[in-house]
C-alpha cells in the first residue's frame, strides 16, 4: 500500500480534528454565564469526532491485516457500531490466532490469509 493515502487520511482526521478543538474553544460557552446545555453539545460533538476518528484509525489496521473484502467490510460495521467493544474482539481473536510460542508482536505486522 502506498503511503500517500496514509498521509491524507491522517491529514484530513488531524485538521478536523484541530479545526474542531479551535471551533469549541472559541464558542461562547467558555464565557461567564454561558448556557451549561450549549457547552455540553459542544463537547458532545467533539468527542463523538475524537472517538469516530479513533475507530478510523484502528480500522486502517483491520484493513491492512484482512486481505478479503467480506471481513473487512464486517468489521468496518462492527468497529463503527460498537466501537472499542468491537476492536478489543478483533485483538483477542488476532491473538488467538497465534501459534504457541509466537510473540504477541506478531500480530501487528503479519497478514490474514
Amino acid at each position: 500500500m502506498s503511503q500517500t493515502p496514509l498521509k491524507l487520511l491522517f491529514c484530513c482526521i488531524f485538521l478536523c480534528l484541530f479545526v474542531c478543538s479551535v471551533w469549541r474553544a472559541f464558542t461562547k460557552a467558555y464565557l461567564p454565564g454561558a448556557d451549561s446545555r450549549e457547552t455540553d453539545r459542544y463537547w458532545t460533538i467533539a468527542t463523538l469526532m475524537d472517538a469516530y476518528f479513533g475507530f478510523l484509525t484502528f480500522y486502517v489496521w483491520v484493513f491492512y491485516k484482512e486481505i478479503r473484502w467480506w471481513p473487512r467490510l464486517l468489521w468496518l460495521v462492527a468497529i463503527m457500531l460498537l466501537g472499542n467493544m468491537a476492536m478489543s474482539s478483533y485483538v483477542l481473536v488476532q491473538l488467538a490466532r497465534l501459534r504457541r510460542n509466537e510473540a504477541a508482536s506478531s500480530i501487528l505486522a503479519a497478514r490474514n490469509p
